[in-house]
């Protein structure tokens, strides 16, 4: 399968990766308690696939995490990082309040386990400068479709004999220094 074929949705073909980065509420090690870390971990990816996502690579070190994902093409970046915040901090609120009230001590509703802030970086399958060169030549492209003048071998609405279309010759003139190019079909 191509790269395509394998990044293609309901109405679109796109890669949406994406780096995160958040840290715990007051940068409190929350998490040198190797079993609230693996908790976490565990509740991110259930996140993830609750909401249909992908997370290539977790790190959930002390008092921060590091996830690369992959998302739908019609999931923002923020969203995900919504969800999985929300959702961690909520299943870890539940399975282990008691470890996590001494660090966060405040009633039910206005305590939060992640700070407000976050780190949202694109990770692509090409380069910064790869993407320039193909904005660049793509300009350039355009310019060049403009000044090509084609007209189509048949109209709308008239009957084609496409084996006398196949077998027509295709000439190609060109004025001064530029090229346009015009099409004569003969028949």
């Amino acid at each position: 399968m191509s790269i395509y074929q394998d990044h293609t949705y309901k109405h679109g073909v796109g890669w949406s990766t994406w780096h995160f980065q958040w840290v715990t509420k007051y940068r409190y090690t929350v998490f040198n308690d190797k079993q609230l870390q693996k908790l976490c971990e565990i509740f991110l990816h259930e996140a993830a696939k609750r909401y249909r996502f992908q997370i290539e690579e977790l790190e959930v070190a002390s008092n921060h995490v590091h996830v690369i994902t992959k998302l739908r093409t019609s999931m923002s970046p923020a969203k995900a990082i919504q969800l999985m915040k929300g959702f961690s901090s909520r299943m870890l609120f539940m399975a282990e309040e008691q470890r996590l009230k001494s660090f966060y001590w405040r009633d039910v509703g206005k305590r939060s386990l992640w700070g407000d802030g976050k780190f949202i970086g694109s990770v692509g399958h090409i380069t910064l400068e790869k993407a320039k060169e193909y904005v660049r030549n793509h300009k350039a492209h355009d310019a060049k479709s403009l000044l090509i003048k084609e007209s189509p071998p048949f109209r709308v609405g008239e009957d084609v004999n496409f084996n006398q279309l196949l077998r027509s010759r295709l000439y190609v003139r060109s004025t001064g220094g530029i090229s346009v190019k015009t099409v004569t079909f003969l028949r």
